[in-house]
Formats: C-alpha cells, sequence, structure tokens
C-alpha cells in the first residue's frame, strides 16, 4: 500500500473521484461524505464548497434547476501555508496523515506503476513559464505543478517540482483509468 496521502492522489488522478465522490455528484451527497464543515461560495449560477484541501464546484441555469457538477479541485498547495489541518476527518480516517508538499517525480512515477501516464497540455499564457499542466488522458484529471519560482507567481513555500493543485473534470467517468487493460 501506497503511504499516506500519496495514496490519495492516486486514487484521485486514476479514477477521477474523491472517496468516491464523482465530481457531478450533488451538494447534498457531497455533504454526506465529507460533513457539513464547509465554507460555501457562490453567485448567480454559481456554487463551490471549501472543504480545504478539497473544493467541488456545481453550476445551474436558473434557481429552481438543480446543482449541475462542474469540477473537483484539490488545493495540494494549500497544505504548505496553513498546515495538515485542512485535511477533513473523512479523509484523515481513510489515508491518515498528509505531506505538506506532494513532489510531482514521485506522483508520476507511482502513476506509471499503476499503468497511468500523464501528458503534458499546452499551458495558459497567463500561468507560463511558472507552471505545467499535465493530464490523464483517461480520467481528465489535470496535474498543475510549480516549473519555476516567480516572486509573485507561485507561493514562497514551493517549490519547482512540487504539485500546486490537480483538478477532476465532471463528466469523465469513474473507473479505474490504469493505462493497462484488465484481463479476466
Amino acid at each position: 500500500m501506497t503511504p499516506y496521502s500519496l495514496a490519495f492522489y492516486l486514487d484521485a488522478v486514476t479514477t477521477g473521484t474523491v472517496l468516491g465522490l464523482r465530481p457531478d455528484d450533488r451538494p447534498d451527497r457531497v455533504a454526506e461524505v465529507l460533513g457539513t464543515e464547509y465554507g460555501e461560495n457562490g453567485g448567480r449560477g454559481t456554487l463551490w464548497r471549501d472543504y480545504g484541501l478539497i473544493e467541488f464546484h456545481w453550476h445551474r441555469a436558473g434557481p429552481d434547476d438543480p446543482w449541475a457538477g462542474h469540477h473537483v479541485s484539490l488545493q495540494v498547495h494549500r497544505l504548505a501555508r496553513r498546515g495538515r489541518t485542512l485535511v477533513g476527518g473523512a479523509l484523515r480516517a481513510r489515508y491518515g496523515r498528509f505531506a505538506p508538499r506532494l513532489r510531482f517525480d514521485k506522483l508520476h512515477r507511482l502513476l506509471e506503476r499503476r499503468g497511468a501516464t500523464l501528458v503534458p497540455v499546452a499551458e495558459a499564457a497567463s500561468n507560463a513559464p511558472y507552471f505545467r499542466t499535465y493530464e490523464h488522458p483517461l480520467s481528465r484529471a489535470t496535474v498543475t505543478v510549480i516549473a519555476t519560482y516567480g516572486e509573485h507567481s507561485t507561493p514562497p513555500e514551493l517549490r519547482p517540482g512540487d504539485v500546486y493543485a490537480i483538478q477532476l473534470p465532471a463528466g469523465a467517468g469513474t473507473a479505474d483509468c490504469g493505462d493497462t487493460p484488465s484481463r479476466g
């Protein structure tokens, strides 16, 4: 078994889920699993719940329409800045303690061992040259990494090669997305 938080990140990238929650799960389902201790933000047609390390994002066309999941963000960079208290009880119960930083090379190596590839994607001009983003083609999870330090562009607590965030989009499916076909 992969120790501590590494298993969490591997599971999230390969399955596109968090503790079995899909990015398109409704707010009440997310609260059932992660609890009701969250910050809630939103505006006209948008809602997101901030659980510290994890943020769930939804949208809807009108006030009478149901919330539709958009994506989940794993704000890995927050662990280095504000400590391990950002990890909720449900995550700690399943995965144990979380390290303050996640090294991309270690995550990448462990994903490859699972048969899960990451491919570089074109970086938004506003993020270059400070960040690099990689995508798992099957789950569509993206991993954003600090590429180089920028005084006002990157967190001072992180160094090049640290994972900044992981994003899981809605609609990508929830099966284990290792690249090795299953045999049965």
